[in-house]
């Protein structure tokens, strides 16, 4: 069936409170941590693919995006770039939508009504986008995650408060990003403004370390996600995104001096942010105040 700009494969399913998670290519999907997150959800929830673009050409320039050609099983088949979504009906908790956005080339602000127009059809309660973008940080520091969103539904405060809790159990800090973005912004933007809660979850990968695929960045997004989603530990894999990181300290050693004292710097800087940070120690109650003073007193008499 047609619904907007999309072909949906029928029947269409009944999806309870739907929460859609979306990872934009290239934007901020650097290391494939988005991709690969939500791949590893597609795997164990076993999402099938709901729907995609009827015509992608009216978004994305053939020439940038590369259609490919392949063979399966001897027979020549042919790829078009596409932006796919695929759904999970879980047993409990929120259905799950998984999104392949492509950045449209053309038309973008027809592509975010597109979006829009579907998640209103799928009543989809949260949008998520998730990914990755590279930073000034260092590989021997747990990567930082920053994040921002909405919550349209719930009082102002109590919705805070509650984004505040979510992202201290997550380790995530409110994103202070300025700059260059991508007209897909304008999807959580329209969504929430229309009552549908929205987040958006970035791991920041070292700048000087970059690979087609960054496992440590995805093991630490797969640390967000799976709590969030009452999802098993086991989908995290922090031990291959270690060795991956491990792998660099000789790359370090082989660079000399220069790339040790990037590093140095790096850490000292992260180090200070993070001190920064923490929250100032809870005061001390009158009682425990009064008992300090006392002993100090006592040090203070002479013998």
């Amino acid at each position: 069936m047609k619904l907007g700009e999309f072909e949906i494969n029928e029947p269409l399913p009944e999806l309870k409170d739907p929460h859609l998670l979306a990872v934009l290519r290239p934007w901020i999907d650097v290391g494939r941590v988005g991709s690969l997150s939500l791949n590893r959800l597609e795997r164990h929830l076993r999402a099938r693919e709901l729907g995609r673009l009827h015509r992608p050409g009216l978004f994305y320039d053939f020439t940038r995006y590369r259609p490919r050609s392949y063979f399966n099983k001897g027979r020549r088949e042919f790829s078009i770039p596409n932006t796919i979504i695929r759904y999970a009906v879980r047993e409990e908790g929120p259905d799950l939508l998984l999104a392949h956005l492509l950045e449209p080339h053309l038309y973008g602000e027809d592509y975010a009504e597109a979006m829009l127009e579907l998640l209103s059809r799928l009543g989809v309660k949260r949008y998520s986008m998730v990914g990755a973008m590279y930073d000034m940080v260092p590989h021997t520091r747990p990567l930082l995650v920053s994040g921002s969103g909405t919550d349209p539904s719930s009082e102002a405060s109590s919705g805070e408060a509650a984004m505040a809790a979510e992202h201290r159990q997550a380790r995530v800090r409110l994103s202070n990003y300025e700059g260059p973005s991508t007209i897909t912004y304008l999807i959580p933007q329209e969504a929430a403004r229309q009552g549908i809660a929205t987040r958006t979850f970035v791991v920041h990968l070292p700048q000087y370390f970059q690979v087609d695929e960054d496992l440590m960045g995805t093991a630490r997004l797969m640390e967000v996600l799976c709590p969030q989603y009452g999802l098993p530990d086991r989908l995290i894999e922090p031990e291959r995104g270690r060795e991956q990181y491990d792998s660099i300290e000789g790359m370090v050693s082989d660079e000399g001096e220069s790339v040790a004292s990037l590093l140095q710097q790096l850490e000292e800087h992260y180090d200070r942010e993070r001190q920064a940070e923490e929250p100032p120690p809870p005061p001390l109650s009158a009682d425990i105040e009064e008992f300090l003073r006392d002993v100090g007193e006592g040090f203070d008499r002479p013998g």
